[in-house]
């Protein structure tokens, strides 16, 4: 098919590339080898070189194997971003077995679903998840094999002594008692002693189009469903990164490891893209606006891989002019769709543009971003990546072409797409058709092959039987000053099918009335695109990585209808 979008790339990025014969474990092999004394990452005043993060994940993986962790198995991991994660993750699969990352957030139900689901006999964890763990032990496959970390496992040594103190002081102090099952995650690297790459021969072969991870969907749209991705898969996609990046400067890049690394979006644009190219990840636990400037400014940020939460944060921080951003080269957002406001905003503090891209955990995750340097119109969620495929079809058959400018499904193809969803069957014939990927995102395209995302094919709203999509609602609603925060939902409606219904959390200092938004809006959408309704909020349901749950919104609503409705037969 035509790939009109290329002339749109920014010079030196290819439409097509040789990816190499690798399995993840390569892209660290490979820069240590490279740039065995560069940092690869930094906590907390910690520095750990390429060639000890090789030693350490290649321990680690010899320390699973004598634990009885074999090829194939799959091995939860519950951490947030700290070095231990990155040894976990790149260990495990050098072991041979498979990642089944796990949400931190996650409550007990949800946890028991993915390790049954799944079927992990083993999980790594941080010791202030285990009570969680612990509960749920019984009733899953994890009599089988539980490694616990600590927060100070890898500080330096005056942090690590302080830490137990402000631990207790801040509530947070757990005591885990090692006996197998449970195991300490330092004593299993320190009963391996330091292996050099030879030891490698020790551990299994794997190859390229073995199952690498077991990658959870949000479940922000219903169930979440387990995404196989192949070693193929998540090296294509950080190379893919790495492509779109023509100037990028291998072994000198400086990211920040904020996003979350459990995420596939933080996996492949921060932690693996990093990894495969010898630059340092400063890592930080959890994201924090005063944090977050202060180690770009103290470290001298080049990357930042964040999503649109983070850069309102950022830009909304008090004392935030206080700090030199300037250092920042490349910023990339994904996750969700980015405010118009939001964007102007951080780009007028910072003096970089935010490159806004898309992709699904089904896709590796990332299929489009904009243009690093060139120029690209707002709201565009960019160009699809070297050697991907992206079309546009009708919603109802999902065979016919749309024309450039009118909205449908886009689909795609390449070759960093799933292989299809554990124990799923019907459900991956359902969204992979004849080689390609059925999102079940509505967008369109313009003439110069920019893609724009107008909303989730479930999330549409029918009032009247017109068609709205809430993120332009949403945009609007933005608009307000005194609108911080805005999610529009569609509510069942006795005379109209569904009703547009907004949740606004108003700005700090701000006021503003129902009747005063829904007037703002009737000045720049038809009538049956206005609200009808609009709850405030001190702040909208998210997920860890910033998605709102658009779900639990509507779950709440329907049942507030239904309640209503009950009441009105009552009477």
């Amino acid at each position: 098919m035509q790939r009109s979008w290329i002339s749109r790339y920014d010079p030196g990025v290819p439409a097509t590339s040789d990816y190499p014969e690798w399995i993840v474990p390569d892209l660290l092999r490979r820069s240590a080898s490279r740039f065995p004394e560069s940092p690869a990452l930094f906590f907390y005043g910690a520095r750990i070189s390429y060639r000890e993060l090789n030693d350490l994940t290649t321990r680690f993986a010899l320390g699973l194997r004598r634990l009885g962790v074999k090829t194939g198995d799959r091995v939860a991991l519950m951490l947030p971003n700290i070095p231990q994660a990155v040894i976990a993750y790149y260990g495990v699969l050098k072991a041979g077995a498979i990642v089944t990352p796990t949400n931190p957030l996650y409550v007990e139900r949800e946890i028991q679903s993915q390790l049954i689901d799944s079927g992990s006999e083993t999980i790594v964890a941080l010791d202030l998840f285990y009570p969680r763990i612990r509960a749920v032990r019984e009733r899953t496959h994890l009599p089988g094999r539980i490694i616990i970390t600590s927060l100070r496992d890898f500080l330096p040594t005056m942090k690590r002594l302080m830490y137990p103190i402000k631990a207790r002081l801040a509530k947070r102090w757990i005591v885990v008692e090692k006996t197998p099952p449970v195991y300490d995650f330092l004593e299993l690297l320190d009963s391996t002693s330091r292996q050099s790459e030879s030891d490698s021969s020790r551990l299994p072969s794997v190859e390229p189009d073995a199952l690498a991870q077991i990658q959870y969907t949000g479940g922000t749209t219903g169930t979440p469903k387990g995404v196989m991705l192949t070693h193929r898969n998540v090296v294509v996609n950080a190379m893919q990164g790495r492509l779109w990046c023509s100037d990028f400067h291998e072994g000198e890049e400086i990211f920040l490891g904020a996003v979350p690394l459990f995420h596939c979006y933080g996996l492949s644009t921060c932690q693996n893209l990093a990894v495969a190219t010898g630059c340092q990840i400063i890592l930080l636990p959890r994201f924090h606006a005063d944090e977050a400037v202060k180690a770009i400014q103290k470290h001298r940020v080049t990357i930042v891989s964040g999503v649109p939460m983070m850069f309102s944060m950022i830009t909304d921080f008090p004392k935030v002019s206080r700090y030199d951003l300037h250092s920042i080269r490349v910023c990339l957002c994904g996750a969700s769709p980015l405010p118009a406001e939001v964007q102007e905003g951080f780009e007028r503090l910072s003096g970089v543009k935010i490159s806004e891209g898309y992709g699904l955990t089904e896709a590796g995750p990332t299929t489009h971003c904009n243009p690093i340097r060139g120029e690209h119109p707002r709201g565009s969620m960019g160009l699809p990546f070297p050697d991907t495929d992206a079309r546009i079809v009708d919603v109802e058959t999902g065979l016919r072409d749309l024309p450039i400018g009118e909205a449908g499904e886009l689909i795609i193809r390449g070759p960093q797409v799933m292989q299809g969803y554990w124990k799923k069957e019907e459900d991956t014939r359902t969204v992979l058709r004849d080689g390609w990927l059925y999102t079940g995102d509505i967008v369109r395209r313009d003439e110069q092959g920019f893609f724009f995302f107008l909303d989730r094919k479930k999330d549409v709203i029918k009032p009247w039987g017109e068609t709205v999509y809430p993120r332009e609602v949403e945009e609007i609603l933005f608009q307000h000053p005194a609108v911080q925060d805005a999610v529009v939902i569609g509510t069942p409606d006795r005379h109209y099918g569904e009703a547009v219904k907004s949740y606004v959390v108003m700005k700090d200092g701000c006021s503003v009335t129902e009747s005063e938004l829904i007037e703002h809006c009737r000045q720049s959408l038809a009538r049956f695109k206005v609200p009808v309704a609009i709850e405030f909020r001190t702040e909208l349901p998210r997920t860890i990585i910033g998605k709102v749950l658009r779900r639990a919104l509507r779950d709440e609503a329907d049942v507030a209808v239904a309640g209503a409705q009950a009441s009105r037969k009552a009477m």
